[in-house]
């Protein structure tokens, strides 16, 4: 292989890297050899995380700031000399009923989730087409495919929209030999469901039982007991990364199999069951 292709000395660009998945990432990825800048809200953690080397760029970002975003890139390129893999893996979960939510607590988990991933790709866009290769990992979940859960109607809608702009962006990018890759990760154990790792809603309203339900089940019961490995997973997104024709989608994690055919089952028979009212709107010239 030319120097150019060799993918030990491809750039990763992980954000949200100072713990769970993004944590385990990194740290395989320096096992492997791989050059990697990484992003927290507090450049320390990722000290303490990695420690200082060479092939590891640790930085400050607020995925919330176009501008910081837009210098931390540049940064990255400044020490490497290129950027290749891009893991958009920076969010939190904000929990509560629709009902329940403030506009400001909706526009945080956008800002973070959504708007903060389209800031990362709108300033790395530029370097991975001028080199005419690269990958973008879209990190949502599988409630950015399955959304039915009471209490996490904004934290899925917001895997929802960064879901459809990823569809778009794959086939903007393949012009240019970007691949681009939507992961939709089941439940893992990472610190995630975490009760200092979620948001809860600031004003509760008691007659959503169904909400607090649901929110027990995943900070009591579910959180520590995921079914899935974060070192796989990180594994698993290096594997991706070396495949020739990588997928635009990918469900990543034990329990996500079953979660899809259910989806897919239940549109398929949406549509069945009204097809013809579905398709009586057509104009009959």
């Amino acid at each position: 292989m030319t120097k150019e292709t060799k993918q030990t000395e491809k750039v990763w660009f992980v954000t949200g890297a100072s713990k769970g998945l993004g944590a385990d990432l990194v740290q395989q990825l320096l096992a492997e050899g791989y050059q990697v800048a990484a992003t927290s809200r507090t450049k320390q953690a990722l000290i303490d995380l990695i420690g200082e080397r060479n092939d590891f760029l640790p930085l400050n970002m607020d995925i919330t700031d176009n501008n910081d975003v837009k210098r931390a890139i540049e940064q990255v390129v400044d020490k490497f000399g290129r950027i290749d893999i891009i893991v958009n893996n920076a969010g939190f979960s904000q929990i509560g009923a629709i009902e329940e939510l403030t506009a400001e607590e909706v526009q945080r988990n956008y800002d973070v989730n959504v708007f903060g991933p389209l800031h990362v790709v709108r300033h790395a866009a530029p370097y991975l087409r001028e080199q005419r290769s690269g990958h973008i990992f879209n990190i949502a979940s599988i409630g950015g495919y399955v959304g039915n859960y009471a209490a996490f109607g904004i934290y899925c809608s917001t895997k929802f929209a960064m879901a459809g702009y990823t569809e778009a962006l794959a086939v903007e990018m393949e012009p240019f030999g970007v691949h681009t890759t939507l992961v939709y990760p089941g439940y893992f154990r990472t610190s995630f469901l975490e009760k200092d790792s979620v948001m809860l809603p600031a004003h509760v309203i008691d007659a959503y039982a169904n909400a607090r339900e649901i929110e027990a089940q995943h900070l009591n019961v579910i959180s520590g007991r995921q079914p899935n490995d974060p070192k796989k997973a990180a594994k698993a997104l290096i594997e991706l990364s070396n495949q020739s024709r990588p997928p635009v989608h990918f469900f990543m994690g034990i329990d996500t199999a079953v979660l899809v055919k259910e989806k897919i089952a239940i549109i398929e028979q949406a549509l069945a069951d009204n097809l013809e009212l579905t398709e009586s709107t057509a104009i009959i010239e």
